[in-house]
């Protein structure tokens, strides 16, 4: 007995033409096969978990976030948007006048924000005219637009749970990473450790050794990456 796979059966199927009465799901199959089309799913139940793992994505790198209306009105935010969007109109008395607050902060700067796009707002210091990034294309789903908001505040750092099941790190060195990913310097941390410096380059070798790096820098910036891992 021969055994034909499914993808060669399909082939078969749109080459011949043929099929056989009543088996119009297979010649469906088949088409599909031969266009190596996916169609995007639509269905409510997967809109909510799509945004909540943008938006939480962003959390986990202390960014402030926006869920907008195609109509550009604010529907969801965090704390850390509204934090914000404070500091950059003194008047603003959430919720009501959160729309008026981004609309304020982007005012003359080119910005298009695309239905289902997320839009990079960086807020560089108080003054100045922020810096508008877009990606467009689908990534927030059903039509929503999310904005990110990031200022040059300090960002959240990685999850200290996650450091040490992908590293294996001590309680100390994880201690010691997240300080490091907070822009605090070795001797720093050690004054206000009330350890010695040998401890604190001894527990940063180990760092080095056990996540693969070799300097400071790129050590920091690992964790930065890591920081949006849950």
């Amino acid at each position: 007995m021969n055994l034909v796979s499914g993808r060669n059966d399909a082939r078969l199927i749109a080459r011949s033409g043929t099929i056989a009465a009543g088996s119009r799901t297979t010649m469906a199959f088949a088409r599909s096969a031969s266009r190596k089309t996916i169609k995007p799913v639509t269905t409510g139940a997967y809109v909510r978990p799509c945004l909540n793992s943008i938006t939480g994505m962003l959390e986990r790198i202390g960014c402030g976030w926006l869920v907008l209306s195609e109509a550009k009105r604010v529907l969801e935010w965090n704390e850390a948007a509204e934090t914000i969007l404070k500091a950059c109109e003194d008047s603003l008395d959430p919720p009501s006048d959160l729309s008026a607050a981004l609309r304020s902060l982007i005012a003359g700067v080119p910005a298009h924000f695309a239905a289902g796009s997320l839009c990079w707002i960086v807020i560089r210091s108080a003054g100045d005219r922020p810096v508008v990034m877009t990606e467009e294309g689908v990534v927030a789903p059903n039509g929503s637009i999310i904005v990110a908001l990031l200022d040059r505040q300090p960002r959240t750092g990685p999850n200290p749970e996650t450091l040490r099941k992908m590293f294996g790190l001590t309680g100390a060195e994880t201690h010691l990473a997240l300080r490091l990913a907070s822009g605090d310097a070795p001797l720093e941390i050690a004054e206000r450790s009330r350890l010695s410096r040998t401890t604190i380059r001894t527990q940063l070798a180990s760092l080095f050794a056990k996540t693969e790096t070799r300097r400071q820098a790129e050590l920091v910036a690992l964790l930065g990456r890591i920081s949006v891992l849950p």
